[in-house]
C-alpha cells in the first residue's frame, strides 16, 4: 500500500478510481464492511482504491473538549486499511483551514482532482465539509456514492463510540468482538520501580504515545508482540495500592519471555479479557499468591 499524508505531492497517474472517505478509527467491522466494498468495486473495474482519512479526530479541532479518546494509532490504523486491500492511502492533516472548507471544494480539490475519484464508498452515516454539508444524499447528487448500512453483531450496532465504552468498562470480550481482533495497548517499556522483579515477577512498564482509550483498572490476560516474537502475558493496570502507587500504570508480565532487554523498544498488547477488578493486599506475601494465580489464569486461557 503507497501511503501519502496530504494531497500535496500526489501526483495521481491512474484514470479514475474508487475512494472511500472517514476517520476510520480502530477500523472496527462496521469500517471493515465499507473498506472490503470500496476495494470490490475497484477490482471490479481494474482501477485503485483509495482511502481518505485524518491524522486525528475531527473534534480534536471542532471540539476539544469533547474529543474521545482514540482507539488505535495512525500507525494500527494503516496497517488495516493495507491488510484490507486498499491500493493508495491519504492521510489529511485535520485543521482550522480543512474544518472550514466547503463540501463542494473537498469534494472537487481532494476526491476529484487529487484522488481522480469517479466514484465513492461512504458509512450511513458519513457527512463531510464545513457544517456537514456534504451528506450522503448531497453526494449521491454529484458523484456515483454507494452507502453501506450500519453494521450489527448480535443485533448491536456496531460503532466506534460502542468500542470505547466498551473497553473503558473493561468488557474487552465485547469490543473484541466489534473489533474482530483483539484491542491494542502498544508503547515502549521504559524503567519503573522495579518491584515486579522483587516479587519474582519482572514486568515491562509501557509508556504511550497518544491520548488512546485506557481499560478499566486491573488485570488481563494479553498476546504481546515484542521484537523477538509473542507471547501471552498477564497485564495490570492501575494505581496499584498494594505497593502505594501514586500513578496509574500498565505493566506486563510476559510469560516464558528469555530476559533480553526490552527497555526502549515497542510492543503491541493485544488484550483479550479482564481476570479481575484492581485490589489492595493486606501485605506482599498475600499479593505475591494472587500474581500466582493470575499468571496461571493467563497461561491456560483461552487464546
Amino acid at each position: 500500500m503507497q501511503l501519502h499524508f496530504g494531497t500535496e505531492l500526489l501526483r495521481a497517474e491512474w484514470p479514475a478510481a474508487v475512494a472511500c472517505v472517514g476517520t476510520f478509527d480502530g477500523v472496527h467491522l462496521g469500517h471493515e464492511a465499507l473498506i472490503r466494498t470500496a476495494v470490490q468495486r475497484a477490482r471490479e473495474r481494474d482501477l485503485p482504491a483509495i482511502l481518505v482519512t485524518f491524522d486525528r479526530h475531527p473534534a480534536a479541532i471542532l471540539a476539544p473538549e469533547k474529543c474521545p479518546k482514540s482507539i488505535a494509532s495512525v500507525e494500527e490504523n494503516l496497517a488495516q486499511f493495507e491488510r484490507l486491500g486498499i491500493s493508495i492511502s491519504v492521510v489529511l492533516p485535520f485543521t482550522v483551514a480543512l474544518s472550514q472548507m466547503s463540501a463542494e471544494r473537498f469534494l472537487k480539490d481532494v476526491l476529484v482532482t487529487a484522488v481522480r475519484a469517479d466514484s465513492l464508498v461512504v458509512g450511513h452515516d458519513f457527512a463531510m465539509g464545513h457544517d456537514r454539508q456534504g451528506t450522503t444524499a448531497w453526494l449521491q447528487a454529484r458523484i456515483p456514492t454507494e452507502v453501506i448500512p450500519p453494521f450489527e453483531v448480535e443485533d448491536v450496532r456496531v460503532s466506534s463510540r460502542a468500542i470505547r465504552q466498551a473497553v473503558s468498562e473493561g468488557r474487552l470480550e465485547q469490543a473484541n468482538r466489534f473489533l474482530g481482533r483483539p484491542f491494542t495497548l502498544s508503547g515502549v517499556v521504559v524503567g519503573g520501580q522495579k518491584l515486579g522483579r522483587q516479587l519474582g515477577y519482572p514486568t515491562a512498564n509501557i509508556a504511550r504515545s497518544f491520548d488512546q482509550v485506557l481499560p478499566l483498572d486491573g488485570v488481563y490476560v494479553a498476546n504481546v508482540k515484542t521484537h523477538i516474537g509473542e507471547f501471552r502475558a498477564a497485564v495490570s493496570i492501575g494505581m496499584r495500592p498494594a505497593v502505594g502507587g501514586t500513578a496509574r500504570t500498565i505493566e506486563a508480565y510476559l510469560i516464558d519471555y528469555p530476559g533480553d532487554s526490552l527497555y526502549g523498544r515497542h510492543i503491541m498488547m493485544g488484550l483479550i479479557s479482564r481476570l479481575r477488578e484492581e485490589r489492595n493486599f493486606d501485605n506482599l506475601e498475600a499479593l505475591i499468591r494472587q500474581i500466582d494465580h493470575d499468571v496461571l489464569l493467563a497461561r491456560s486461557f483461552p487464546t
